[in-house]
């Protein structure tokens, strides 16, 4: 199973992708979604024409989206929920199922503690998917933990049953 996980934002937004095998999590690739405009209504854009070009590369099984959970600065949490609202509808429209998570949820699949920080969550990615580490910015690493806590929550729910 294919799972793109997405942290959303207004002017950046990282994406990871891992494959769900017998054995474990395999890295397949990430990177940040291309979001150059400086207008606000042309990142939006921006940031469907990218996602929709991923979604069309990747073709992922399920997407799993951060949730927006809370935010110090009331304008820039709009922003970010404008994007999030792009990215839902486009997974939406591609008939991809969805799930989405907390922060907290995110921090305590990866690391066992819901208020890990940034560098206990990337040094744990890192480690689950066996990778020296992972580059890019911090949205590039929580994207991949999105994807991990989804394919940990799948893996749970199959040997529940």
């Amino acid at each position: 199973m294919i799972i793109l996980g997405i942290d959303p934002g207004s002017t950046r937004a990282g994406y990871g992708l891992v494959k769900k095998e017998k054995r474990g999590l395999k890295f397949i690739r990430a990177g940040l979604l291309k979001i150059s405009s400086k207008d606000k209504a042309q990142r939006l854009v921006d940031l469907e024409k990218s996602f929709s070009e991923l979604l069309k590369k990747t073709r992922p099984d399920l997407v799993a989206l951060e949730k927006l959970y809370f935010v110090k600065n009331i304008k820039t949490g709009m922003e970010v929920a404008e994007s999030k609202g792009v990215l839902t509808l486009l997974v939406a429209r591609s008939k991809i199922p969805f799930i989405e998570y907390a922060p907290s949820e995110v921090k305590a699949g990866v690391t066992g503690y819901g208020n890990a920080d940034k560098k206990a969550v990337g040094k744990m990615v890192a480690k689950i998917l066996g990778v020296d580490k992972i580059n890019g910015p911090d949205d590039v690493t929580d994207a991949l933990a999105i994807a991990i806590t989804a394919a940990n929550q799948i893996r749970q729910k199959i040997i529940s049953k």
